[in-house]
């Protein structure tokens, strides 16, 4: 089973919440938090989380907390398993700008929460489910939630994703 660490950052600015513009391998595109698969390399999930915002962004933030919330998606049939924490930037520098070494990011933006929502349709469930809660009625680290999701089939674009009780 290939097990690997993620971290989201919800960074906040007066136009709104950022979310990042992704390209998929299949060539769809979704809307995100910032943030990606901490490195080896990275000593902390935080200073991973740190590289990864600032490479997709440009901005370097300074303060987190959290995490807010963690998911865990399980794929026994693909032999995979995720797990990604999601933090909240409390304060952060620089300018926005998408410069993201990977290639997966290609815009990013803050946007109203009632547009953030809507943005969301096209996530993965695991992604969509979590942050549409937290937009709706944002929580502190005090009330930190844990979701899990099993994923079925083989097929990509075909997968069956079940939320299950933590």
């Amino acid at each position: 089973m290939h097990e690997w660490t993620v971290a989201g950052g919800l960074i906040e600015g007066p136009q709104g919440v950022l979310l990042v513009r992704n390209r998929r391998r299949n060539g769809r595109f979704d809307w995100s938090t910032p943030g990606g698969v901490i490195d080896a390399t990275d000593v902390t999930l935080v200073e991973g989380l740190t590289r990864e915002v600032e490479e997709e962004t440009g901005l370097r933030v300074t303060a987190w907390e959290g995490p807010l919330y963690e998911v865990r998606a399980v794929a026994s049939d693909l032999g995979w398993s995720m797990r990604c924490e999601v933090h909240r930037a409390l304060t952060y520098d620089g300018e926005l700008h998408v410069d993201d070494p990977d290639g997966i990011v290609v815009d990013a933006a803050f946007f109203p929460v009632s547009e953030a929502a809507a943005l969301l349709n096209d996530c993965i469930q695991w992604v969509r489910e979590p942050l549409s809660e937290w937009l709706l009625a944002p929580w502190g680290p005090a009330q930190h939630r844990g979701y899990r999701y099993d994923v079925r089939g083989v097929t990509p674009g075909a997968l069956e994703v079940q939320r299950v009780s933590v």
